[in-house]
């Protein structure tokens, strides 16, 4: 009887099921057909805008502008029309930009900046769609006053400073450069400019802060657990994708295949060069006779192949421990190790300490070192990659050594920092600082700049005290604000994501050495994360209630599978 009983229910639920499957393919079917109609139009007005623009200047100018912009404006503006189609082709493009820089351009300061053909129009589609929507723009709204009072603070920089320094007169045009002091000593230089102040300055803002609408990017682009997963997995499939092209890199450099900078004389011995690239990426040092190995990996030079190892190692591991899928939480591993070995052959020092102390870090303050299973493999496959380094190639980790304790004795980090806060000190000019741009390394191509190799004395230069104190602010609110987000998650796996990104924002946030959040893939991965980190309480939420009401499962299914047919 209990059979008999059982088998009605269950094929009446069935049954259920495949009337609202039904009713569901029909509604697919016919958004589906909107949609194509849709991209098509699109399209189409994508490759004739691009057309228009690209013919003339193709003959005007060079072909390969044209070129470029054929390809540009249609991906602008579909970049504009599916948003979050484009954000993934922005995370996909990324790692690859300083290599398609170089292949398509070499070296073009223009291409330098071409993942934003992805990331601006996409912004700019997400803030119609919801003025559309009536969605609320600023998120979290916790930050807007921080975030207002910079924004405010860095144009009066802009046009207070590098405005009024783009009217003076070109250095070159003065006769006369130097005044003589009435009361004797010194001369007075005249005030003059060297390139342009004010586009100089419109760089570098967008270096300091363009980056911050991300964290609104990224808590409308995020919309599930399952999303997350996806966005997850994917950067670690990119990890291991670059680490590999990196191997073949090295094999190509090692066996002579390339020649690196080992034929070349003097200076060029020992610093990255261009002309040295092989393979992938840019510019190259490999002199191993010297004692001398950077390699760039897929980016354009060593020290932004160094960044995208550190925060690699932080994707790889809150995979790792937050994976709900063992295959997944296998290929994390995968991709752990080979960030690791990259670490160790790229040459960078950066890389050589941050990624393992990183790893060391995440484990204590994550809590993940009770998790014995996967700690258990995550020590394994370090000792394990140790002993192979020292069978195989003994003498170079000796060299990684060796470099990083030479260059620690010749200038040891904690003077070299207070060192660069001084000149920064003395530099600023006045109370809005030098100027936006003039301490930023891609802001070189509109002027000369002042190269400063710490993140807080670059901000100090260029916005003065007051700035720093106004950036640093709104960092701290930032993290205060992500932690207290992160801590309200219950669901075990949004809760390990989130305490991994969160702190890797707190080591970069207050890391004085270097300059990673001027740097990709760093300063893009610092404002994605932290979207993340304030959408996870939201997906939290909704898997709770999940949890709590199964009969919701198939209703949110079919939400987001009429999403998905939507590509923006």
């Amino acid at each position: 009887m209990l059979k008999r009983k059982i088998k009605p229910l269950k094929r009446a639920k069935k049954k259920e099921t495949t009337k609202l499957s039904l009713q569901e393919q029909l509604a697919q079917k016919r958004q589906a057909k909107e949609n194509q109609k849709k991209l098509v139009t699109v399209l189409s007005i994508a490759i004739a805008a691009g057309l228009v623009m690209a013919l003339p200047l193709a003959l005007i100018t060079k072909p390969l502008y044209g070129l470029v912009v054929a390809i540009a404006m249609p991906i602008a503006i579909l970049s504009f029309c599916y948003p979050r189609a484009a954000l993934w082709a922005f995370l996909i493009y990324l790692p690859f930009n300083g290599t398609i820089t170089y292949w398509i351009s070499n070296d073009n300061p223009i291409m330098q900046v071409s993942k934003d053909i992805f990331y601006i129009p996409a912004l700019f589609g997400l803030i119609v769609e919801c003025a559309k929507n009536k969605k609320p723009i600023f998120v979290p709204k916790k930050l807007i006053p921080t975030l207002t009072l910079l924004f405010v603070f860095c144009l009066l920089a802009l046009f207070v400073v590098s405005l009024s320094n783009e009217q003076l007169p070109f250095c070159e045009s003065l006769t006369v450069k130097f005044l003589e002091r009435p009361e004797g000593g010194l001369p007075i230089r005249v005030p003059c400019k060297e390139g342009s102040p004010f586009l100089q300055g419109v760089l570098g803002l967008k270096v300091l802060i363009g980056y911050i609408p991300l964290i609104f990017c990224t808590y409308y682009f995020l919309d599930s657990k399952d999303k997350l997963l996806k966005i997850g997995r994917l950067l670690v499939v990119l990890a291991i994708i670059c680490c590999s092209l990196a191997f073949v890199q090295y094999w190509l450099l090692h066996t002579g295949r390339c020649a690196g900078t080992r034929e070349m004389t003097g200076n060029d011995l020992f610093q990255a060069q261009i002309a040295a690239r092989c393979f992938i990426g840019g510019s190259v040092l490999f002199s191993p006779e010297y004692g001398q190995i950077r390699l760039p990996g897929t980016f354009a030079s060593p020290w932004h192949w160094s960044w995208f190892l550190v925060a690699n190692s932080t994707i790889c591991f809150a995979n790792a421990f937050s994976e709900i899928s063992f295959f997944w939480r296998t290929t994390s591993l995968v991709g752990l190790a080979l960030v690791f070995i990259n670490a160790i052959i790229s040459g960078q020092r950066v890389a050589f300490l941050l990624v393992p102390l990183l790893i060391v870090i995440l484990l204590i303050l994550t809590g993940q070192f009770k998790n014995l299973k996967q700690l258990m493999l995550i020590v394994g496959l370090g000792v394990l990659l140790f002993i192979g380094f020292s069978l195989f190639k003994p003498e170079f980790i000796q060299e990684r050594v060796d470099s990083f304790v030479s260059r620690w004795n010749e200038s040891p980090p904690q003077e070299f920092i207070v060192k660069q806060l001084q000149f920064a000190a003395e530099a600023q000019g006045g109370f809005l600082g030098r100027g936006l741009g003039k301490g930023t390394s891609s802001a070189r191509v509109f002027g000369p700049i002042t190269f400063l190799e710490t993140f807080h004395s670059k901000v100090i230069l260029e916005i003065g005290w007051i700035g720093f104190f106004i950036y640093m602010t709104f960092l701290t609110s930032l993290l205060i604000f992500a932690f207290q987000a992160y801590r309200s998650i219950r669901d075990p796996s949004l809760r390990s994501f989130a305490s991994s990104f969160w702190v890797f924002l707190v080591i970069i946030s207050y890391l004085p050495y270097w300059y990673p959040l001027d740097t990709d893939p760093v300063g893009i991965y610092y404002w994605f994360f932290a979207g993340i980190i304030f959408k996870l309480p939201i997906i939290d939420k909704q898997e709770q209630q999940l949890k709590e009401n199964p009969s919701l499962n198939l209703t949110e299914t079919l939400k987001r599978k009429r999403k998905k047919l939507s590509l923006a």
